[in-house]
């Protein structure tokens, strides 16, 4: 109760005039982290004063962005497991109130529509067709052609409502659904694209890596093979290098998905985001 009351008393001390006193108050609110954060929103929606209003919503924001940034350095040194969790955490910059339990159901109700369309004995390229068959024609997932820049592209919770997204954002949502069911599709860090690839089940422990083709999420599932990624390189005029056809880390797809977002924010001009998103990536690096 006693905490809950000096929070109270240092709120009401956010419009002093003096910035001395504004800032000593800001650096102890700042230091009980996301727990002030009710009482902040609380005291916005109770003021007129714009000038209160916009340093309490600059507040917040530092406050949810410390968090963020712990939150992508826990998954980080964590292992990186959980490719969802990691695309969660992005989303917070724009989404820190989301219901990400919500994601995830919506995550496992594709998946429950595509196990009950497969059988087991179903060859690699017909299982895929089965998700293809839910993920583009049921739930209608399509490139963003039209708006290929918008941020909104990369963040998972806005993709899923839209059912428009980029290259590494489908992809995120096939594989892991894929992943989910046992089926052994990774994303592929090629330059100016990101593919898909089905890995051989049956591969030697040192051959584990071994694609037996590559799906193009961007472009409702389409299967392709290894020629058609060496043309791509060709027109690219770049040197074939290993990683370009064979499954990269967790980390690489969430970095990739960072510099989408920094690249998509300079469009724009938010210099300000831009600078918040390089400090995600620091993180990464």
């Amino acid at each position: 109760m006693e905490k809950r009351t000096e929070i109270d008393a240092l709120v009401k001390l956010l419009d002093d005039p003096d910035n001395r006193v504004f800032e000593q108050v800001q650096e102890k609110l700042l230091s009980y982290g996301t727990e002030v954060i009710a009482h902040l929103e609380s005291a916005w929606e109770q003021s007129l004063d714009t000038v209160l209003q916009e340093r309490i919503e600059n507040l917040v924001h530092t406050i949810q962005f410390t968090s963020l940034k712990e939150d992508l350095n826990l998954w980080y040194h964590s292992g990186a497991f959980d490719l969802l969790q990691g695309a969660l955490v992005i989303n917070r910059y724009i989404y820190p109130d989301l219901d990400e339990q919500h994601i995830v159901n919506q995550v496992e109700e594709i998946k429950r529509e595509i196990w009950l369309d497969l059988q087991y004995e179903m060859s690699a390229v017909e299982k895929v067709k089965r998700i293809n068959h839910v993920f583009y024609h049921r739930y209608g997932f399509s490139g963003n052609i039209k708006n290929h820049h918008d941020p909104q592209n990369s963040y998972i919770s806005q993709v899923l409502e839209s059912k428009k997204g980029n290259q590494v954002s489908l992809a995120i949502l096939y594989a892991t659904v894929a992943q989910r069911l046992d089926i052994p599709i990774y994303g592929i860090n090629l330059p100016q694209h990101f593919i898909l690839g089905y890995t051989d089940e049956q591969a030697s422990e040192g051959e584990s890596n071994k694609v037996l083709f590559y799906i193009n999420a961007f472009n409702k599932g389409a299967i392709f093979g290894k020629h058609d990624v060496d043309q791509f390189l060709r027109q690219l005029n770049l040197d074939p290098q290993p990683g370009f056809y064979t499954p990269c880390s967790h980390i690489e797809i969430i970095r990739r998905v960072i510099r989408n977002l920094i690249s998509a924010y300079e469009h724009q001009g938010a210099s300000d985001k831009v600078e918040e998103l390089r400090q995600l990536q620091a993180i990464l690096e």
